[in-house]
């Protein structure tokens, strides 16, 4: 890699409710490529600070941070304040790496354990403030910095919790804008990036959760050290990513960070969990954010807030792809889905051209209307079920096919030979064991079946139509393609094929 490391550390939190379980999950941290970790005090039963602390602190590999944190401030401790701070004020006497107050009994604390230990503490103290209810603005948040950095903290940390993405972007103002070390982030399903692209916007550390620990909204040691490497992220980094709702599902950063790093680009690919597109594009309107994936279920409803569509992607009516011209900053659509889905077919058909054959398409939004459009390219006579039937209609009309009710998919007889395609979300993990209601003796009748679900890689569906004879094409092959189509629009560069198509081997 030709980047610079950053300095970003990797931090693993601690909850283990022993002191023995603290010990080996310290070793599991290590182990993992955590850099550093969070000992949360407050979840130890019957913690005796003298007792345990020194168990804690006699054989650690790595730096820690001590927390101990009161029911007030969202921690487990309920105890009297008094013993709580005692416990502190030991721990800072037996050379604890890192301890962290809460702002409201931070100052006296500070100043006090400061001149105490003047010359041979090496104890560095984390002023923290977890913010519930409303994220503030930028100027309230950089007002609280200054406040917290009056206590003398050498480090600040400032946890909110966003009910929007786009709350996340004042998090980044406050990392790059702070004057001394902070870590900053936001908790739960919304608050991913806030870790994730922490190290470009210069925040002190990341937290990574320990294998078997999950925690919502934050990226485990393992995503962090093999899929991000956030060890290689910088102020340069330009930031991609897939704009959907739910997000968690997509397998998309497994297969774009590695291929950005083989072809040596300073990029990242993150989950975007996005609840409104309007705000999403003007909140991320830098350069920095470079391109986007669009997933489920925006790939119609972005086109509006792209300043500019492809002529392909815009008779489809549907945009998968965005990128931000680098030029004049502008958002261009296009649709990579359309081809990437109908050569997948092509292929798999083996020169039998589509030409002329009946396409049976369930599901009439954005993976479906690329079907569709793909279809009609290649003359096959098209068919259409969607569950909203003004939907279906309105796409059959625009690819000159026919628009029957979802309710007659039961009982539809296809002619032999014909092409089935599922472009709904039915079977996609977790809920496997659904499929459209195609009738199974029917799937025999089908000389192939498509599925755009590419998680699991074989749907029931596929399963049942192969048992039956039909050849089968899973959404992985349609993923791909459309992903390397992806890539040399975001980089500019020829994706590598191969090493592409390798990656989804081994992983999906």
């Amino acid at each position: 890699m030709g980047f610079l490391k950053t300095s970003t550390m990797i931090c693993a939190p601690l909850m283990a409710e022993s002191v023995e379980q603290m010990v080996e999950d310290v070793k599991q941290a290590k182990a993992e490529g955590a850099q550093l970790v969070e000992i949360r005090l407050d979840h130890i039963n019957n913690f005796q600070p003298h007792r345990h602390l020194q168990i804690i602190l006699k054989n650690k590999p790595l730096p820690l941070i001590l927390v101990y944190r009161p029911k007030w401030e969202g921690g487990q401790y309920e105890g009297d304040e008094h013993s709580r701070l005692e416990g502190l004020r030991l721990a800072a006497e037996m050379g604890a790496d890192y301890i962290d107050f809460e702002l409201k009994v931070a100052s006296h604390l500070i100043r006090e354990l400061k001149m105490k230990n003047k010359n041979e503490s090496r104890t560095k103290f984390i002023v923290s403030c977890h913010i519930t209810g409303t994220t503030p603005s930028e100027e309230e948040l950089s007002n609280l910095a200054s406040t917290m950095r009056a206590t003398g903290a050498d480090i600040i940390k400032v946890v909110v919790n966003v009910t929007d993405i786009t709350e996340i972007a004042r998090i980044f103002h406050l990392l790059s804008h702070c004057q001394v070390p902070i870590i900053a982030y936001s908790v739960g399903e919304r608050g991913l990036i806030s870790q994730l692209l922490c190290p470009k916007f210069g925040g002190f550390l990341a937290y990574g959760s320990i294998d078997g620990c999950s925690i919502p909204g934050m990226p485990s040691l393992y995503s962090i050290k093999q899929t991000y490497k956030l060890d290689y992220m910088n102020l340069e980094t330009k930031v991609f990513g897939l704009v959907s709702k739910p997000v968690s599902h997509s397998k998309g950063p497994i297969l774009h960070n590695p291929t950005l790093r083989h072809e040596n680009f300073n990029g990242v690919y993150v989950p975007l969990f996005v609840d409104n597109l309007k705000e999403f594009f003007s909140t991320y309107s830098s350069s920095d954010f470079a391109g986007f994936s669009v997933g489920f279920p925006y790939k119609e409803a972005v086109v509006e807030f792209c300043d500019e569509v492809h002529p392909l992607a815009e008779s489809i009516g549907a945009v998968n792809t965005i990128i931000r011209r680098p030029s004049d900053g502008k958002l261009i659509g296009y649709n990579t889905d359309c081809e990437a889905a109908i050569t997948s077919i092509e292929d798999a058909l083996k020169g039998s051209p589509i030409s002329g054959k009946l396409f049976v398409l369930v599901g009439a939004g954005g993976a479906g209307r690329a079907l569709a459009f793909g279809a009609k390219s290649r003359g096959a006579r098209i068919v259409i079920f969607d569950i909203d039937f003004e939907r279906a209609k309105s796409l059959a009309s625009a690819v000159s096919g026919e628009a029957l009710a979802f309710e007659e998919v039961i009982n539809f007889r296809p002619e032999k030979g014909a092409i089935l395609a599922n472009a709904t979300p039915l079977g996609m993990h977790p809920n496997t064991d659904q499929r459209i209601p195609v009738a199974e003796e029917t799937l025999e009748d089908y000389e192939l079946v498509f599925d755009a679900v590419y998680t699991p890689r074989k749907t029931r569906l596929l399963k049942e139509a192969e048992a039956a004879g039909a050849i089968i094409v899973s959404g992985v092959e349609m993923f791909l393609r459309q992903a390397m189509a992806q890539f040399n629009l975001f980089t500019d560069q020829q994706a590598p094929k191969e090493f592409m198509r390798e990656i989804i081997m081994a992983k999906f």
